[in-house]
């Protein structure tokens, strides 16, 4: 297997063009730019304060300048063209595992590559929380290109070489950094495999889903859902190394493997956050098919 190199990601681009990424419930409008407001609300920038006039929403009173003045003033603001996209991207040294076409850590880099390129291409900003477990790295969101080359350098340095023991908590220390950046109005797409997902993580995905409109992208493999078949197998990490009976801890790796499903599928329902399934033997575009639309309006989603 051969792990995803800049020329490859930048190649992704031209797929973009073919696919949008629509975020739930999400209205197009010509009058307000790309993306109209959702039900939480479209981000509002502050743009001015000028004299109350007739009509005007008294909500908005800027009681402080009020005051200074001597007479009513109003707070102005402006709907954000542009919808803020934020990535966030599970490199965990966990990720390098894979039975079939790729490992989980290079369908995460191409998947999130993809993505980039599409929110850029919808006219959004995109940034990216990245973490492979010890290096946690933000980048805030930008548009074009600008935004997207940094993340893909940042995949590209960050994702792993090698199996590795797994640090405690990155991803929850990527969801405590992510959430305070979140705006109203935001996009939020995690790239995991979740195994980290536990009720602890609760509230901070609570956080995240309660800002902005927030998908999860579950990377799974074959091996994982199935377990090991019958036989001996050799399994080594670093300096140590063990046999494996497959028929011994098949129903404890199914057990676990199931809990894992079960606890996921009852979050994203929970908080309302679409989950998809990326499957390492499919290709990128394979597996992001079902959460990607066309751009031709003839054509179903």
């Amino acid at each position: 297997m051969k792990l995803p190199d800049l020329a490859e990601l930048l190649s992704l681009r031209g797929d973009a063009r073919n696919a949008r990424l629509e975020a739930p419930g999400r209205a197009r409008s010509s009058l307000l730019g790309s993306h109209h407001g959702a039900q939480r609300g479209r981000g509002l920038e502050f743009e001015e304060v000028r004299a109350y006039v007739a009509g005007d929403d008294t909500r908005r009173i800027d009681w402080r300048v009020t005051a200074r003045r001597g007479r009513p003033h109003t707070k102005l603001f402006r709907e954000e063209r542009e919808r803020p996209v934020w990535l966030l991207v599970d490199l965990r040294p966990a990720m390098f595992f894979g039975s079939r076409r790729q490992l989980k850590s290079m369908l995460a880099v191409r998947a999130a590559a993809l993505l980039a390129w599409i929110a850029v291409t919808d006219g959004d900003r995109v940034g990216a929380i990245i973490t492979d477990g010890t290096d946690l790295r933000c980048l805030p969101p930008r548009a074009r290109e600008q935004g997207v080359l940094p993340i893909l350098n940042t995949l590209l340095a960050l994702q792993p070489q090698a199996p590795a023991p797994a640090a405690a908590g990155s991803l929850r220390d990527a969801l405590a950094s992510l959430a305070p950046l979140v705006r109203p109005g935001s996009l939020v797409m995690a790239l995991s495999d979740f195994a980290e997902a536990t009720p602890e993580a609760d509230t901070d995905w609570s956080v995240l889903a309660a800002h902005g409109d927030c998908r999860l992208f579950w990377i799974t493999d074959a091996l994982e859902q199935r377990g090991l078949p019958n036989g001996w197998f050799r399994a080594a990490m670093g300096n140590r190394s063990w046999t494996i009976d497959g028929a011994d801890v098949r129903s404890r790796w199914l057990a676990a493997w199931t809990a894992r499903e079960a606890r996921l599928e009852s979050l994203a329902q929970r908080l309302r956050m679409p989950l998809t399934r990326l499957d390492t033997g499919q290709t990128v575009l394979d597996a992001l098919q079902v959460p990607l639309q066309s751009r031709e309006p003839s054509i179903a989603a």
